[in-house]
């Protein structure tokens, strides 16, 4: 099953983000959030890693 689009999800409250876009393509993306720093990784297997 394929998951939704970001524009077909009907929750506008929560803001959708495509991973692919975060990292410009790549494989890793930083994410800031209070002064910590995480990393965003899209694995082989394209799951999603998030580790601080």
């Amino acid at each position: 099953m394929t998951p939704p689009r970001p524009a077909e999800h009907t929750d506008m409250a929560v803001p959708s983000h495509d991973a692919a876009l975060l990292t410009n393509g790549g494989a890793t993306a930083h994410i800031l959030l209070d002064g910590q720093l995480y990393t965003l990784r899209i694995t082989r297997a394209r799951k999603l890693i998030l580790t601080k």
